[in-house]
């Protein structure tokens, strides 16, 4: 996947940072939940028919929302490099990834550090850290 760096707009990358703060901050304010996708995504897949409509909801939204976005601007170009078994094995392993890890990129990124919690202070260094390991050695070892 590459992305291109001219459609790049930072106001637009301000915004969308805002917002996800704010669904974030909203979602433990008005329902006591952190809003970790895999553990909001994993806890509809049980079916709990009393968590099932705020989780539909924000799922739905995460959906509906670049749908929107995009019938007012130009998103910007994505090109796929991989093939769709890369994907597939890619997809797993980030399952697992944040199985293992009790929590995603958003659950401990976003929520976790701004409680000031060490444990996601360290599983957003490690994935961090992985993710910027797996760039250099793929683009520049193993190219």
């Amino acid at each position: 996947m590459s992305i291109d760096w001219n459609a790049f707009t930072p106001w637009s990358s301000l915004a969308g940072g805002l917002l996800i703060g704010l669904s974030a901050a909203a979602l433990i304010l008005l329902n006591g939940r952190i809003a970790g996708i895999s553990g909001i995504l994993g806890g509809l897949l049980q079916f709990r028919s009393l968590e099932t409509g705020w989780r539909l909801a924000f799922i739905t939204g995460l959906i509906l929302a670049p749908l929107l976005y995009g019938s007012f601007t130009t998103l910007p170009s994505v090109i796929n490099v991989g093939d769709l078994s890369t994907l597939a094995i890619a997809g797993l392993l980030v399952g697992f990834g944040t199985s293992l890890g009790n929590g995603c990129t958003s659950g401990h990124g976003v929520c976790g550090l701004s409680r000031l919690s060490l444990r996601s202070l360290i599983a957003t260094l490690l994935f961090m850290g992985s993710g910027f390991l797996t760039v250099f050695l793929l683009r520049h070892v193993f190219s």
